[in-house]
């Protein structure tokens, strides 16, 4: 982060010198007529007069760097120039923008005192150190001046703060939508390895218990472990391209390819579908691709050639998903894969979208996952 320059802004310095030129021309063409009003007892700018002009014009190019300093010179500048009873003319312009300068700043307590002291000065002035006192009336137009004065730079300064305070909810929401979205692909990792290693590991055991007597049936195991590899790698293309900015986003895995997933499971897996088929909203179509592999991949893990249904069914308010399989394994269970977060971790994909998921053994023997996902009453249907 860079740190501010130690001078003063091209802009503060614009500012400075229009305001000084204002003062300064200002005042020489008000003293033609005031001072020759002999009333208002006025006398004609001299080398002191032309400084006092000067000084607050001087302090607003360095007033964002110290506001107070900058309020309290123009302040008093002003207070001393009326004391030598010079001509009047714009003057309170200075003081005017160190006020705004203090309150947008933050020191407002220290802008409202000056404001305060300044308004007290004048009534004090005005009223015993002029020739023509003047009355309320100027007391009250003059309270009215700094009143407006204060209001408009609170009211600036009110404005500014809430537009930093949208700006930093802004980017807090952004920050929280950018940690979900890397949250969502890390689950989407653990989901494609989890499958897709597993599905690897069962292969190639079986591959190994059959490559010396039926060579032709390790051939097939083989063969679902190249496919397998070569899925993961492209999943994980897919899910990793979201990191690069600007890379092309494929489409993520939905229930349109149910239908891979089960050939390349290695599992006799039988599919029965029901009710009208939807084209579902994008997280329920993931969601619900996501929980039918980790049933199949735990099927593989605890087990291995069990028969498997899938049942999806598409009602009108609900996309329902059960996975049950026999427990009839042709193979023991494979230990020291996967960390056991699976079930939670499909209950968690279920309950973020408002469904349900419930998981545990059926009677007898065999194993039954069940999610109840909610759909929106317009999704559209398409024909099976």
């Amino acid at each position: 982060m860079r740190s501010e320059s130690p001078w003063p802004r091209r802009a503060d310095l614009v500012l400075a010198a229009v305001v000084g030129v204002i003062q300064v021309a200002g005042t020489m063409g008000a003293q033609h007529w005031q001072v020759s009003m002999t009333d208002l007892g006025r006398v004609p700018l001299d080398w002191r007069g032309y400084l006092l002009l000067l000084a607050g014009p001087l302090v607003i190019a360095v007033r964002r760097r110290v506001p107070v300093a900058a309020l309290v010179t123009a302040l008093a500048a002003t207070c001393v120039y009326l004391l030598f009873d010079f001509s009047y003319g714009p003057v309170f312009l200075s003081p005017v923008i160190a006020l705004f300068t203090a309150v947008t700043s933050g020191r407002r307590r220290a802008a409202w005192l000056g404001a305060a002291a300044f308004f007290l000065f004048i009534v004090v002035y005005a009223g015993w150190l002029i020739p023509n006192p003047r009355g309320w009336f100027h007391n009250t137009a003059f309270a009215a001046f700094l009143l407006l004065t204060m209001t408009s730079s609170e009211f600036v300064r009110i404005r500014r703060e809430r537009l930093a305070e949208r700006e930093r909810v802004a980017r807090e929401e952004s920050r929280r939508q950018a940690s979900e979205e890397r949250l969502t692909m890390a689950q989407e990792l653990h989901d494609v390895l989890a499958h897709n290693i597993s599905l690897i590991h069962v292969q190639a055991a079986t591959a190994l218990h059959l490559l010396d007597d039926h060579p032709e049936q390790a051939r097939t195991a083989l063969t679902t472990i190249k496919q397998a590899s070569k899925d993961v790698l492209t999943e994980m293309r897919g899910v990793l391209s979201l990191l690069r900015e600007g890379a092309p986003r494929s489409p993520t895995a939905g229930m349109d390819r149910v239908n891979e997933l089960v050939e390349r499971s290695g599992l006799p897996v039988g599919v029965e579908v029901t009710g009208a088929v939807r084209r579902l909203p994008a997280g329920t179509d993931r969601a619900g691709y996501r929980i039918v592999q980790e049933s199949l991949t735990n099927v593989a893990r605890h087990a291995p050639g069990a028969g498997v249904t899938i049942r999806l069914s598409y009602g009108p308010r609900a996309f329902g998903i059960v996975v049950e399989d026999d427990g009839a394994g042709a193979a023991p269970a494979i230990s020291g894969l996967g960390s056991g977060n699976g079930i939670p971790g499909m209950r968690e994909r279920a309950a973020a979208l408002g469904g349900s998921l419930t998981a545990g053994p059926l009677p007898g023997a065999g194993f039954r996952v069940e999610a109840v996902l909610p759909l929106p009453d317009d999704s559209p249907m398409e024909s099976t």
